[in-house]
């Protein structure tokens, strides 16, 4: 049996010079795949409404091209000298009808891969009975189904819920165990599913680009167990060395289920009740034909979670806030938005000139230079830090141009640093909680758009009340930061 580090490797093997389209790049399963198949050496082409907030991720042989599967003219191009195309879409947070997006968006894909020859579809659905499914379920298979009847041989694959660090169901899980020590438990919760970690999906996404198979597959994908959502929440609690108690309620319906889930994790408000609607039937694996055929053995649960904790710090590191603030389709400043556990607040400006100058005055922050805004109010809480034991501001930096990543900056330190792209700052002064400053750099022609982004990723009620409380400061604070940010930019002082 093969694991994901296996699958890589053969994938490197087997690396011929034809184009592998992606859609779905910049989601959560989607940008994944992308490094695995760049890291296997495969030519890929990403399909991307917006591609210039990819290209900044994809490595320098990875082509980003501009296409919408909901507009089949634009599919047309992409196809063009493609081998096999991975269909990662699908319009769960639609505030429309989503079945009808789905429908249409599966057919444009399948009309357009038929015309260009593409030899292999890869689809990744939802597991579920056919007669036991939720809308949202029912039109993933829907689309399997218009996907197959393509003329281009289709393989699906139907996964249950995906175990990761930054995926939808485990971070709502998540959320769920960390802020409620008491939990209301509705009947759904008992239901079985066959959770699978996010790196065996990826192994089989990987290795079906060349599995030997003829014809069109369904393939049902899962980990080694089957659970319910309750004894993942419960294992969960468990690695974390937390006691929750359990309260069974029958009664609390779906619905009502999504409005609780909603005021625990608001960012999901949206998508909640489909998710939620989706859970009332069980996704487990009835044909075990995956196993035979791709020869990969997936982890269980506990070895699941292990692992999206372990990566849990470098993924949330990783992930691209205005991506995820940003879903809607446009670009906007968020204030106290809840991402699982953590609580983001990102703004945006726009400026003048390249990344090279809008980036300037934000890799030159702290030390004798200040914070731009409210220098006087980074001192005290320097002090107040000091009196708490922290290391206060007295630090600086080491060196006022240009910051590297382990570099200390005042009672920050920086986490990661990409010239004229990136800079992101973790906390280490005393916080009931963990905390970073992230800033993010986009040139568009003559322009450029800063995103500033503070996390803050609260340890219990303290944490949140800390929040809470200090909220209304660090608005002002932050809000007055990036104007100044883009003040220099356009001023002498930018390029002092």
């Amino acid at each position: 049996m093969k694991n994901f580090g296996e699958c890589v490797a053969m994938q490197r093997n087997q690396t011929n010079h034809a184009t592998i389209l992606l859609t779905g790049a910049s989601g959560y399963v989607g940008g994944r795949l992308l490094r695995a198949l760049e890291e296997a050496g495969q030519r890929v082409r990403c399909l991307a409404r917006r591609p210039e907030f990819l290209r900044t991720r994809v490595r320098a042989a990875t082509e980003v091209v501009q296409g919408d599967v909901l507009n089949a003219e634009s599919l047309q191009s992409a196809m063009n000298g493609v081998e096999a195309a991975y269909y990662l879409v699908h319009s769960m947070g639609s505030t429309g009808t989503f079945e009808e997006e789905d429908r249409r968006a599966a057919e444009n894909f399948g009309a357009a891969a038929h015309a260009a020859g593409v030899r292999r579809i890869i689809y990744l659905g939802g597991l579920g009975r056919d007669e036991e499914l939720s809308p949202h379920l029912a039109s993933r298979h829907e689309v399997g189904r218009i996907l197959r009847a393509s003329g281009v041989q289709t393989l699906e694959l139907r996964a249950s819920i995906i175990i990761g660090s930054g995926s939808l169901s485990f971070e709502m899980i998540r959320a769920l165990v960390q802020k409620l020590p008491v939990m209301i438990t509705p009947r759904w919760t008992n239901t079985l599913a066959q959770p699978i970690a996010i790196e065996d999906v990826i192994a089989y996404l990987v290795a079906a680009l060349h599995v030997q198979y003829e014809g069109d597959g369904v393939f049902e994908i899962g980990g080694a167990e089957r659970v319910s959502y309750l004894g993942i929440m419960q294992e969960y609690a468990r690695q974390r060395g937390l006691k929750r108690f359990i309260i069974p309620l029958p009664v609390l319906t779906p619905r009502l289920s999504s409005l609780w889930l909603g005021l625990v994790t608001p960012v999901y408000a949206r998508v909640g009740r489909k998710l939620i609607d989706s859970v009332r039937h069980e996704t487990v694996v009835t044909n075990q034909r995956a196993l035979q055929v791709f020869g990969i053995k997936p982890r269980g649960i506990r070895a699941a979670i292990t692992r999206a904790l372990n990566n849990e710090d470098r993924e949330f590191a990783a992930t691209r806030w205005s991506d995820a603030l940003s879903s809607p389709g446009t670009l906007r400043s968020w204030g106290g938005v809840k991402f699982g556990t953590r609580i983001v607040d990102s703004r945006t400006v726009r400026v003048a000139g390249g990344a090279e100058a809008a980036m300037r005055p934000i890799q030159r922050l702290g030390g004798e230079r200040g914070w731009y805004y409210g220098n006087w109010l980074w001192r005290l809480r320097g002090f107040i830090d000091l009196l708490f034991g922290g290391v206060g501001m007295r630090r600086g930096r080491r060196d006022p141009e240009w910051p590297a990543p382990g570099d200390t900056l005042d009672f920050w330190r920086v986490e990661a640093f990409e010239r004229d792209r990136l800079l992101r700052l973790v906390a280490e002064m005393k916080l009931p909680g963990r905390a970073w400053l992230q800033f993010e750099v986009e040139s568009a022609g003559n322009s450029a758009t800063i995103r500033q982004t503070a996390i803050f990723d609260p340890s219990g009620i303290f944490g949140l009340l800390y929040w809470y409380a200090l909220y209304p400061m660090h608005v002002l604070i932050f809000r007055g930061m990036l104007r100044n940010i883009a003040k220099r930019v356009v001023s002498k002082e930018a390029g002092a």
